[in-house]
């Protein structure tokens, strides 16, 4: 006998559910897709390796903005990940460095553990990530791990929250708090070991909520959002570094930097450069009593070069100093055989950061275009 029985449908399911939510798919890649007027923009360059690496940015932004927003954006179920790695390259992101954030909220508290390793300088901060609505990622509270209590075996615990914790490590929030960011500067990757951390929130509950068409809706369209946000922030700050080009940019002080997430313990000097061929860009200065510094080589779009085969950027535990302690750099296609050799690797223009790390005095590196 032929089972002729139809299963009832689902009643959570009906047609124009399915309608409305096919477009807020279409909804979301159309406001994804206005991220790509940065590419027309008429300061940003045409040339074919520009052009190529701005498609590949905007691609890689989504990447990480679905990531964080979909499905790391559990404030009650944090999970620690990679906003950038040795791919995805935002905001003349360190390559010293490992940029971990969780996302959080301001009216929940959160429990940090993990033990210290031997990175040298190891930082927390909490923002207030406005990125999709003024460009800007407002520090609430900042700790640095000199002022952390570890315990014997270099173990320890940290204390998220917006009252303080008397007696115990403890990083601030604000009511807008909904990011924390981990900076672990290395010298040598290859050497120093990552501080190794696990979160929690406490009090949450013991699972996730289903999701929901509007959840998903409102995580699909702050992606869009921020994909925009971020790619215009950035190729603002490209534009005013060109009004000063091959030079080190002064025309905005340090609060800039800070609000879009900058480190306070670090003082940032961005540069634009432009090179005709067989030309090569040369930075001198004497450094001040500094924690560390480093310095980078980016491409317009602000995205750190390809720093895992290519020497685009040094720090100053790999630098050689001349006799008098000056640091001199050279940014060439080629190693000219004299100060610390930068790799254009194929770039005649884009933009690079340098950075004092908890520096007694911020000297300005003397920028000049030479001809080897």
């Amino acid at each position: 006998m032929n089972d002729t029985s139809v299963a009832p449908k689902t009643a959570s399911r009906t047609d124009g559910d399915e309608v409305r939510l096919a477009s807020v798919w279409r909804e979301f890649c159309e406001r994804l897709a206005e991220s790509g007027d940065i590419l027309l923009r008429e300061q940003a360059p045409a040339t074919p390796l520009d052009q190529a690496e701005g498609l590949r940015y905007l691609s890689r932004l989504t990447r990480t903005a679905l990531n964080m927003l979909v499905d790391s954006s559990d404030p009650d179920f944090p999970r620690i990940f990679l906003l950038c790695d040795d791919k995805i390259k935002i905001g003349a992101d360190n390559p010293d460095n490992l940029y971990q954030q969780i996302v959080v909220r301001g009216d929940r508290d959160y429990r940090i553990w993990g033990t210290r390793g031997t990175v040298p300088y190891l930082s927390i901060g909490s923002k207030a990530n406005r990125y999709a609505i003024d460009g800007t990622m407002a520090s609430t509270g900042e700790i640095e791990f000199d002022d952390v209590k570890l315990e014997d075996d270099g173990s320890f615990e940290i204390i998220v929250s917006r009252n303080e914790q008397p007696g115990r490590n403890w990083l601030p929030m604000a009511e807008d708090t909904t990011l924390l960011i981990i900076r672990q500067t290395f010298e040598d990757k290859a050497t120093q070991t990552p501080a190794l951390m696990q979160v929690e929130c406490l009090g949450g509950p013991a699972v996730p909520e289903l999701l929901t068409p509007k959840q998903i809706e409102e995580q699909l369209m702050g992606s869009a959002a921020w994909v925009k946000g971020t790619a215009n922030t950035f190729a603002n700050w490209s534009e005013w570094f060109k009004e000063e080009p091959n030079s080190i940019y002064l025309g905005k002080d340090q609060s800039v930097y800070l609000r879009a997430g900058g480190d306070p313990k670090i003082w940032y000097g961005h540069i634009y450069f432009e090179l005709q061929p067989g030309e090569a860009l040369e930075l001198e200065v004497m450094p001040p009593k500094c924690r560390m510094w480093n310095f980078q080589i980016d491409n317009w779009w602000m995205e750190s070069l390809d720093h895992v085969h290519q020497k685009v950027w040094i720090n100053s535990a790999q630098a050689k100093y001349e006799d008098d302690g000056r640091i001199l750099l050279v940014c060439a296609d080629k190693d000219p055989g004299y100060g610390n050799w930068i790799d254009l690797a194929g770039h005649r223009q884009g933009t690079g950061l340098w950075r004092w790390f908890e520096a007694e005095e911020f000297p300005v590196p003397e920028v000049r275009v030479v001809k080897l």
